[in-house]
């Protein structure tokens, strides 16, 4: 049978009384720079990212840091293939073309980035960061289009008026009108653009074809509703800044994107994470990350009232501020949220069920936010002032969830020549900022200490459910 997991939803502050487990003392032995046995490298590992406009991308971005720094032996920026989904498109995009995570980071978080000299006093070709201003332009040429339309619109409706004033009300007459709404608030050509210039440098491609290794972006065709993945055959010729673009239009936010006479929208209207692509693909291990999960206020609340760890009061203090005990009292964007939320993720995970009797063969590793995690909810969906917040919020979660799983993802990445680095996940004083810009202060040691025993407490649960799980197997 294949195997489908699942982040872990730990029990916070779980007491148990079973004899404490203890994870290997050392870092494993295998390193980065260990190159894999030749058997190892031939087993496909893709990597699926799902859409969530910025907000999605501020997590997935904290979460490869993540997983880039604590899996020896993984190497995102060569992995045999890549799918993307709406905001997930941009950052696959980018690892494809051989952007780093943190230079990822660089172009998406941290948009004080500066060109600096090299030792030869010329500035390199680089690409500034992408600045929260490009994704908020007004689409003016889509309203100056609709505009345009409004005279012909409201001739047709006088006509219409005058030709049976009994029969047709005003309002049906002039329902024509309604086409005069522009399909989309801010312009997208900018950051077709911005990814145009970002890959035209040396070293990189706007060409699926020119690419090393495989990338799909899925998008949905607005007149038929079919998803459509551009990058494979037929729909390879289409430039990647173009294809991202379209994949992330979202409706109502951004005007569909015209390719070849069609129009295109955001690909997670039809598809979440669609890691079928990789399967399908021969791919035997997929990690997929998937940023918005529908929030649970009710073990949000008594996880706030059982623990009094630095991190949990963090959340509690979000939802708190959101000075709301239900989510009906956030009004129609809480609601709204949380509908589209639930939709996605249900959908989701009904797919991923289907893997695990479809490609028997695979292990799909899913990595998203807890459900009881109120920053994630509470965040503005598309929010630039706490983009740093949300990325470093991923990146511990993250670093917390891979320890928590230690016992049962250790001997899924090993058959693929992945190690996970121990010495780097129990290290508390790691932080995004320490990692990119070599500096940054280390955790509370309060909080440190509240999340090493939280840490312990869920590896002792994941521990007696995976030898509970190992005895049912072998049916003792």
């Amino acid at each position: 049978m294949p195997t489908v997991i699942p982040t872990a939803a730990p029990k916070r502050g779980t007491q148990t009384s079973t004899p404490r487990a203890k994870l290997p003392a050392r870092a494993p032995a295998a390193r980065k720079s260990v190159p894999l046995p030749t058997a190892q490298r031939k087993r496909k590992i893709a990597l699926a990212l799902a859409g969530g406009g910025p907000l999605g991308a501020m997590y997935e971005i904290g979460v490869l840091l993540a997983l880039d720094e604590a899996l020896d032996g993984l190497d995102l920026n060569d992995m045999d293939i890549y799918v993307g989904v709406s905001a997930g498109s941009f950052i696959t995009a980018g690892l494809a073309n051989q952007l780093t995570p943190i230079e990822i980071y660089r172009l998406f978080i941290d948009n004080e980035t500066k060109k600096r000299k090299n030792r030869k006093g010329v500035v390199p070709n680089t690409v500034g960061a992408l600045k929260p201003e490009v994704f908020l332009r007004p689409a003016y040429r889509e309203y100056i289009r609709r505009v345009k339309s409004v005279p012909s619109l409201v001739w047709q409706g006088v006509t219409r008026y005058i030709a049976s004033p009994i029969k047709r009300s005003p309002v049906e007459a002039f329902a024509s009108l309604f086409r005069a709404i522009p399909a989309g608030v801010f312009d997208n050509e900018a950051i077709a653009k911005f990814l145009s210039d970002t890959f035209s440098h040396s070293g990189r491609t706007d060409d699926f074809r020119q690419l090393k290794h495989k990338l799909y972006s899925v998008a949905v065709d607005l007149d038929t509703g079919k998803a459509v993945t551009f990058g494979a055959p037929g729909f390879d010729h289409v430039p990647i800044s173009k294809a991202v673009q379209a994949s992330a239009a979202l409706p109502g936010l951004f005007p569909p994107v015209e390719i070849d006479g069609h129009y295109f929208v955001d690909g997670a209207l039809k598809k979440t994470l669609n890691a079928s692509l990789a399967l399908e693909d021969g791919a035997e291990l997929v990690l997929c990350v998937n940023p918005l999960v529908p929030f649970d206020a009710d073990a949000a609340h008594k996880r706030a009232k059982n623990s009094k760890s630095a991190a949990s009061a963090a959340d509690t203090g979000t939802w708190r501020n959101a000075h709301i005990e239900k989510l009906v009292e956030g009004g129609l964007p809480a609601v709204l949220s949380q509908t589209f939320r639930t939709m996605i993720h249900s959908r989701m995970h009904a797919v991923l069920e289907k893997y695990v009797n479809k490609y028997k063969s695979a292990s799909v590793v899913l990595f998203e936010p807890a459900s009881d995690d109120a920053q994630m909810f509470f965040t503005n969906l598309f929010s630039y002032a706490t983009r740093k917040q949300v990325c470093e919020h991923a990146y511990q979660r993250t670093r917390q969830d891979l320890l928590e799983r230690y016992f049962e993802l250790a001997p899924v990445f090993k058959k693929f020549g992945i190690a996970m680095n121990l010495e780097v996940l129990k290290d508390g004083s790691r932080t995004i900022d320490g990692r990119v810009f070599k500096r940054g202060a280390a955790l509370p040691k309060r909080q440190r200490l509240d999340e090493t025993q939280q840490h312990l407490a869920a590896v002792i649960v994941a521990l007696e459910a995976f030898v509970q799980r190992g005895r049912v197997s072998s049916g003792q």
